[in-house]
């Protein structure tokens, strides 16, 4: 069976997605969010910090994900490369974060015998395309709890990073795209949704 990667903006969702297939498929959840923040503070001199700059994350992190994607994942996502037989045939990992850059990770892959992300890992990518700034807002300020990153926020605030939110979907779309993601839209009826991506994934793992 494959290993997981799910991939999308802020708030879309991929941290509950994640915990579904954990406890529905026994897959061990990895968070990019809590990856960013230990290199912060391990090593603060590869400027990989969390809600920072992203796109000077995402490419400082990106050689560190392509060697441990294909590290950990061979071409049918068993880990039984060579060089990775510390990996145990059985165990699952799903990934779930924003800060992908796969023009990036795919070179790295390729040296790992990993010429197609979609021939060794179950794409996932989630976005919010169709909610307004002002849906946005309104979500943030209904479902924040202290654990989030925008809890206490100001509105002002809030529309900015809706707007980013926005805009980040549409190139997260066209990027996912490229690389052979399936694409979920969860702006309405998410927990529907979710409910139909968890469907999909143990058809395709035929569960």
């Amino acid at each position: 069976m494959k290993n997981i990667i799910i991939a999308g903006p802020s708030r879309t969702g991929k941290s509950t997605l994640a915990k579904r297939i954990n406890d529905e498929l026994g897959y061990f959840a990895i968070a990019l969010d809590k990856l960013v923040a230990t290199f912060g503070g391990a090593y603060p001199q590869l400027d990989i910090r969390l809600n920072w700059d992203r796109e000077k994350t995402t490419d400082n992190l990106a050689p560190f994900l392509g060697h441990f994607l294909g590290m950990f994942s061979s071409a049918d996502g068993c880990g039984l490369l060579p060089y990775s037989h510390g990996a145990v045939n059985g165990n699952r990992f799903v990934m779930e974060g924003g800060y992908f850059d796969f023009d990036k990770i795919a070179p790295i892959l390729k040296t790992y015998g990993i010429n197609k992300l979609k021939d060794s890992f179950l794409l996932i990518g989630l976005v919010q395309s169709k909610k307004t700034v002002g849906e946005l807002v309104s979500d943030f300020k209904k479902y924040d709890t202290e654990s989030d990153w925008t809890y206490g926020f100001s509105d002002d605030d809030l529309r900015e990073i809706s707007e980013d939110v926005i805009s980040y979907s549409r190139f997260m779309t066209d990027h996912l795209t490229k690389y052979g993601f399936t694409i979920y839209d969860i702006s309405n009826d998410r927990d529907q949704v979710l409910d139909s991506i968890v469907n999909d994934i143990k058809t395709k793992l035929e569960l």
